[in-house]
């Protein structure tokens, strides 16, 4: 049952701590979303699509919550060795969670896009050198003409440079680079089922990176998010949307990226994947994947564990070992709850990794977390630390595993990785469930149509009360009325229907349908502005 009582009255030094934290001053109704015009929205010196926040309380150790338990505190027995690794006692395979890890060898399916990189990067002096090839395979069942590609760090002054590109070994002269977008006129046009091979030859000035940013470096880590150019999806026209200040732009198509890399002695990768030997190169490969991402320092700490067959790492910096260490603990649970609820972990490892920035932020197989979560941690699931690293893992089904469009249809990958979160606590910490939902839903009084785009709030707290918190209100209403059996039966069809796909919410509403046939009008009417 949901808690529906009001929050205590939080002391004044919260009020100020809210203040200083960009739109998360109103705690109170948000107003009713006014819809934005859909236009560019691009910054010249920082990156547009700056990592959507995952809206949190700000500090939970001065949240009233009922008392706790040291049950709930996570346990793990450390060794420590000569290196900066601390090797935690592997955790318990959950007998219902198929937590196997995809095969390292290369995929049947072979017309997926498939990106080789050679990278070599330059630590100390920020910049980066690469050589990329792209094998494309035309699934549109029309004859191509031209490709796009979003280049996403083309949104930075002066950060990328194309020195070349090619198609199947011959230089292709007509092309456009404007902002995020590179359009490529083939030299020979691409017929449906054929496949071409693009090159090509790239560098990056790596640029500082904001607290509002993921992509970029700062005083000991460098972020490679979105970095190097991919083709977009095409579904009667290429899909690139206009970046906005909140949410996510980008839609991608499922991929097969092998990256090889080489750096300055002493610096560590967090991938997520294992690293390779490849003579003087480091290979990381992943299958079904949406994006590569990479961080990278020569100061990270790593605690590491296994759930199954799945490799947990925890990339953290000294001073925050209680919630590095952790993180690998939650990071276990979360992936053998959501293997046996969803479907099996879709990738080889989870990366889990500290950074300066206001919030959290997931790609393939690596999750991002506010050095601010790991400070304010105080040992216990009451956290943000966990609420929120449990979410950004959970984006790794619904996001990842399950592709969708995460402008228009944002809703489809946040309200089912919020409610990811509930379903977290349901089988970790029970006796957790109405602090959860006042802590991460009724504190913000949501309010707002479940399914806009990200151009149609008018603020971000609108934008994250309606798609996160309704959604995961909404989530919760038709677990009610479709049945805990049914619901669970019909979210695991979903997440394999359409694994390495992309899912719709007429997609999403016609499953439903099919698993249990009661009537969704009254819900749909209540949480959402379009019929379905």
């Amino acid at each position: 049952m949901k808690d529906k009582s009001p929050i205590a009255n939080f002391k004044v030094g919260i009020t100020h701590f809210l203040l200083s934290i960009f739109l998360f001053a109103c705690a109170a109704p948000a107003p009713a979303p006014t819809p934005l015009p859909f236009a560019p929205f691009i910054l010249p010196t920082r990156d547009p699509n700056a990592a959507t926040p995952t809206p949190f309380l700000p500090s939970e150790a001065d949240t009233p919550v009922p008392t706790f338990t040291a049950s709930l505190i996570p346990s793990a027995t450390s060794t420590i060795t000569a290196t900066p690794t601390v090797t935690l006692t592997p955790l318990p395979s959950s007998p219902t969670a198929d937590t196997s890890a995809p095969t390292s060898s290369p995929p049947t399916n072979s017309s997926r896009p498939n990106y080789i990189l050679h990278v070599t990067l330059d630590f100390a002096n920020k910049t980066l050198s690469a050589d990329q090839t792209i094998r494309y395979y035309n699934q549109t069942g029309s004859t191509l003409a031209d490709l796009v590609l979003s280049v996403q760090p083309n949104l930075y002054t002066n950060a990328f440079t194309l020195n070349s590109i090619s198609q199947d070994g011959a230089a292709l002269t007509s092309y456009s680079l404007s902002g995020q977008r590179l359009a490529v006129t083939l030299n020979q046009s691409l017929a449906p089922g054929a496949a071409t091979t693009i090159s090509l030859n790239f560098n990056l000035k790596i640029p500082a990176k904001s607290a509002s940013d993921v992509f970029g470096y700062d005083f000991n880590q460098i972020n490679l998010v979105d970095w190097y150019p991919f083709v977009v999806p095409h579904r009667g026209g290429w899909i690139l949307h206009d970046p906005m200040p909140w949410g996510e732009h980008l839609v991608y198509d499922a991929s097969d990226v092998e990256l090889n890399i080489k750096t300055d002695p002493g610096v560590t990768f967090a991938v997520g994947a294992s690293p390779e030997s490849n003579g003087e190169w480091t290979r990381y490969r992943m299958y079904g994947t949406r994006t590569l991402a990479v961080s990278a320092s020569d100061e990270f700490i790593v605690a590491e564990t296994m759930a199954g067959n799945v490799a947990i790492r925890s990339y953290y910096f000294s001073g925050f070992k209680s919630g590095g260490e952790d993180m690998v603990i939650y990071a276990g649970k979360a992936i053998e709850t959501f293997s046996a609820q969803f479907a099996p972990y879709p990738h080889q490892t989870i990366a889990i990794v500290q950074t300066d920035m206001d919030d959290g932020m997931e790609y393939d197989g690596l999750v991002f977390l506010s050095t601010d979560f790991y400070s304010q941690y105080n040992g216990t699931a009451r956290s943000n630390l966990t609420t929120i690293g449990v979410h950004e893992i959970a984006h790794q089904w619904w996001y990842s595993l399950v592709g969708s469009d995460h402008a228009l249809e944002p809703w489809l990958d946040e309200a089912l990785a919020t409610y990811s979160e509930r379903i977290f606590y349901e089988n970790n910490y029970p006796s957790n469930i109405s602090w959860w939902w006042q802590f991460r839903v009724n504190y913000f009084k949501p309010t707002g149509y479940v399914d806009g785009s990200i151009y149609d709030y008018a603020s971000f707290r609108a934008y994250t009360n309606a798609v996160y918190f309704r959604g995961a209100l909404f989530l919760d209403d038709m677990r009610e009325l479709m049945g805990y059996g049914n619901f669970s039966k019909f979210i695991q069809t979903y997440a394999t229907r359409y694994s390495h796909g992309h899912a719709t919410s007429t997609d999403f509403f016609a499953l439903a349908r099919e698993t249990v046939a009661v009537n969704y009008n009254g819900l749909i009417s209540q949480y959402f502005a379009g019929s379905y």
